[in-house]
């Protein structure tokens, strides 16, 4: 007996090419589905082509200023070293380049059709992509976020994150407005490279969101290394020179002249212009699309994923919010994704890295915490003579000895952070910790050597 033709074109459409509405096409291919896939730009999303990949790459390349000078230390005799910054762009843009290729060809082996034009909602069901209409049973909302820029006259003249990956040529001089993360990382990739850094913040720490222990330490070793804080300051306006270079004016300090301008202060959700409103998808006010804890927004056949939800706007929450999505569609494993506990890094100089609650954080929620910090001068830094501290601090509930949070600025702290991740989303308590022998010399072990409570 024949089967009746399908209703629509396709099971699944994916509105976005970054990592979380990649991994949505790919599973839900692998599961059966007939499945389709637009992104106007290049697939990788912002992780892959702007963010996480050229951004850490861009901060290797910054390490090897310091180590360069600590080779002294240790007997090496290094000729004067000399860095091209075309060399490290285009290398960089090679490896970008090579990754979209790779998400390309996995998309293609998941059977996924690929469109490269824009794709915005006609209504639930149909989707219009470049001159072609098409129809689907569900569709993922996965465009991610976009650079947010502050209203000043003259800001048309900055630079945002996306475009610090291509100047031509690397500034003697750059200010950086803002204090988050994508800030303070790009500061420190360009003081490593040799420019000039004016950090522009409107608070008194940088890292807002994150414990207020790492928030001091880090400023602390940002104001150290050499570059410009003009904290509690806003900028309020960028004037163009005749000589082509910017002046920028801020609110409570004397003007700072600059080559560039990089503004990053933060990122919005990327859902206009995509019909949503028009399909009947409900919006928060700014601009993220309202889901639930299975990504299913107000109109039943339409999900979203990654930072366009404005949850945890991490690459890899996006990918695993993507996958569970198509597992609970055409898997049949319907479940949603734990955003409790979520680790993360700051690949700062130096880096930072947590998981679970600050301390402020476990004070709403009630708990009666113990806190336990450690500031001491890594074992390698003991030879080069350099003024670097790491901070390490563990907030504990003080009747269970659960471990709330783990929190760390040094060296390795991502790589440490990891490890430390499965403990705390396993539950461990801090006579865990203190039962585990300590791996000797090592920055690691002062997490499990911690004994002496800091009063509060």
């Amino acid at each position: 007996m024949p089967t009746s033709a399908p209703v629509h074109d396709y099971d699944l459409f994916v509105i976005g090419g970054g990592s979380g509405g990649v991994r949505a096409a790919r599973i839900a291919g692998s599961h059966g589905a007939r499945v389709a896939i637009a992104e106007s730009d290049r697939y990788g999303g912002t992780c892959v082509i702007r963010g996480c990949i050229p951004k850490k790459l861009f901060a290797y390349a910054g390490s090897f200023s310091g180590l360069f000078e600590d080779a002294a230390a240790y007997g090496w005799e290094v000729a004067p070293p000399r860095f091209d910054w075309a060399t490290l762009v285009r290398n960089t843009s090679d490896r970008v380049a090579h990754l979209e290729s790779i998400y390309r060809r996995l998309l293609d082996g998941a059977g996924c059709a690929i469109f490269d034009h824009r794709a915005r909602l006609v209504d639930r069901h149909t989707v219009q992509v470049g001159d072609k209409r098409v129809t689907a049973s569900r569709i993922v909302i996965a465009t991610g976020a976009r650079p947010f820029v502050p209203d000043a006259p003259g800001i048309e003249h900055a630079i945002v994150s996306d475009d610090a990956f291509h100047l031509d040529p690397l500034p003697e001089r750059i200010v950086i407005v803002g204090g988050g993360y994508i800030a303070v990382e790009f500061a420190s990739i360009f003081h490593n490279l040799g420019c000039r850094v004016t950090l522009v913040h409107r608070g008194e720490h940088v890292l807002r969101g994150f414990d207020v222990d790492v928030r001091q330490a880090l400023t602390g070793h940002l104001a150290e290394s050499g570059m410009t804080l003009r904290m509690e300051n806003t900028v309020t306006g960028v004037e163009k020179q005749p000589s082509g270079q910017l002046e920028v004016a801020l609110s409570e300090d004397q003007p700072v002249r600059a080559d560039a301008v990089l503004c990053a202060t933060g990122r919005v959700p990327n859902t206009s212009d995509l019909g949503l409103e028009r399909a009947g998808v409900e919006l928060a006010p700014s601009g993220a699309v309202v889901v639930d804890e299975y990504s299913q927004s107000s109109v039943p056949n339409i999900y979203a994923v990654g930072d366009c939800t404005n949850r945890v706007n991490l690459t890899p929450v996006a990918i695993r919010e993507g996958h569970a999505l198509a597992d609970s569609l055409f898997g049949g494993n319907p479940r949603p994704v734990d955003h409790e506990a979520v680790p993360s890094a700051v690949f700062s100089a130096p880096p930072v890295g947590a998981v679970g609650l600050t301390e402020d954080e476990a004070d709403e929620r009630g708990y009666d915490v113990d806190v336990y910090t450690s500031n001491f001068r890594p074992l390698f830094h003991s030879m080069t003579g350099r003024r670097v501290k790491d901070f390490m601090k563990l907030v504990v509930d003080a009747e269970s000895g659960r471990v709330l949070g783990a929190h760390m600025v040094g060296e390795d702290a991502p790589e440490i952070m990891q490890g430390f991740a499965v403990a705390v989303k396993m539950g461990a308590r801090k006579a865990d910790l203190d039962a585990t022998t300590a791996i000797h010399p090592t920055s690691a072990e002062e997490f499990v050597l911690m004994r002496e409570k800091r009063a509060r």
